[in-house]
């Protein structure tokens, strides 16, 4: 492997896989225990968009094999203020989304550890240490954090692949029956909400296109490894959560912070437990880690051409572009720290529902760059753009008005930045 280039297939597949498979498998069957069997009209929708959208993906890093991912896409075919605003919104769902698995990895750990997370106070404290911890492997060099991926992402998809294999079986029909709707909510509305919930766990597919410059051969590597590891992580994500959802009453599953481990629990007793909850835990803290990881690389690519500061730019002796990566980590921390009032399923929920508001509309650009500025694959770009649109709707009003806010910052800063550039000698 070219030392330049630490990442190759395995780590690029590792780091789709592991992104994607991280707090989703193990929380979303509490988000989506409401919905009952509405959950999987919104699966089949979201694994088919996400499929799309990999295609799309692998068809854009192979035309532009950038560091960047997205921003890189929407600057290439839209111009600079749109990459600009790309690179803002996916980097406010990265580190919402490092928030968000913080707080899943709090969760998991109270499953073995109840007096750790009793309090609101303590989950966060523990999610927050989690947080850092990863933030100190990624300091230490872009290789070390790959490496960790691997490791990481091998500990939790066999397990996984295991528990739903076997867990599926046990399934009772009863617990996936179309629920009762409440007056103000439509099935079309519910439908939508399931998929804005469970394209969470497919957050990442476009994982591998954003390191691209660490990656070896990455016009050839980027697109296997992006649809390799989304049809891996989709499998073992949707064969898991739907045998949870079967396997415990909605009344049951709708508050628990580690759904996984209970549904384990009332399967194999409390031995299966606890073997789960250190899974999710692994799961969990691999997600984080490679999360982090792309933390630093959407502001240093954006950096590098002049839309964010220098010093986001900057390589520490590692590779890593430090500034970015810790910056990061504390507006993860802000958010947590911002809403430890509430539940730990609460928070979580938050959290990915403004993770994934975010990184939509990258997802909607990028589809469109391909529509303007690619060769063949129009109508799967289509479709996809559809998709990331339909889905983006669903996310809800807090979520946009949240997303809307943030953006809107950004582009203050944008302006600000290039009244400045302007006015220079």
């Amino acid at each position: 492997m070219n030392p330049a280039k630490p990442l190759g297939l395995l780590a690029a597949t590792a780091l789709v896989v592991g992104n994607m498979i991280g707090s989703g498998v193990f929380l979303l069957p509490a988000s989506l225990a409401p919905y009952g069997a509405i959950s999987l009209i919104g699966w089949g929708i979201t694994l088919a968009g996400a499929l799309l959208l990999a295609l799309t993906f692998a068809r854009l890093s192979a035309h532009w094999p950038q560091t960047g991912g997205p921003y890189a896409f929407a600057r290439n075919a839209f111009g600079e203020t749109t990459g600009f605003l790309i690179a803002w919104s996916y980097w406010i769902s990265i580190w919402c989304a490092t928030a968000a698995i913080a707080v899943a990895f709090a969760g998991s750990l109270g499953a073995i550890f109840p007096k750790l997370v009793s309090t609101p106070l303590r989950g966060a404290a523990c999610a927050l240490a989690a947080l850092w911890a990863c933030t100190a492997i990624n300091l230490a060099g872009i290789r070390e954090a790959g490496r960790t991926q691997i490791v990481t992402t091998l500990l939790k998809l066999l397990p996984l692949l295991l528990f739903g294999g076997v867990a599926i079986w046990y399934v009772d029909a009863q617990h996936l029956s179309m629920p009762r709707l409440a007056s103000d909510e439509t099935l079309p509305g519910a439908i939508q909400a399931t998929v804005a919930l469970t394209l969470w766990a497919f957050l990442g597919l476009e994982a591998a296109t954003i390191p691209a410059g660490s990656i070896e051969d990455a016009k050839r590597t980027i697109p296997r490894a992006t649809v390799i590891g989304t049809l891996l992580a989709g499998v073992a994500t949707i064969l898991t959560c739907t045998a949870v959802l079967g396997l415990l009453p909605a009344e049951r599953l709708k508050d628990s912070a580690a759904p996984m481990a209970e549904a384990a629990h009332a399967l194999w007793g409390s031995g299966a437990a606890i073997g789960v909850a250190i899974v999710a835990m692994v799961s969990c803290f691999g997600a984080l880690n490679g999360w982090v990881l792309l933390s630093g690389q959407i502001p240093l690519a954006a950096a590098r051409d002049g839309v964010l500061p220098a010093r986001f730019a900057q390589l520490d002796a590692g590779g890593t572009p430090a500034f970015g990566v810790v910056i990061s980590s504390l507006l993860a921390s802000v958010l947590v720290v911002s809403n430890y009032t509430r539940s730990l399923v609460q928070l979580f929920t938050f959290s990915i529902l403004l993770s994934t508001a975010a990184s939509l509309l990258p997802f909607v650009v990028s589809s469109a760059a391909w529509l303007r500025r690619g060769e063949g694959g129009k109508i799967v770009a289509a479709l996809a753009l559809l998709y990331a649109a339909y889905a983006l709707v669903g996310t809800g009003r807090e979520a946009l008005i949240w997303g809307a806010g943030l953006l809107a910052a950004g582009w203050i800063m944008h302006l600000w930045r290039q009244r400045a550039r302007a006015a220079a000698p």
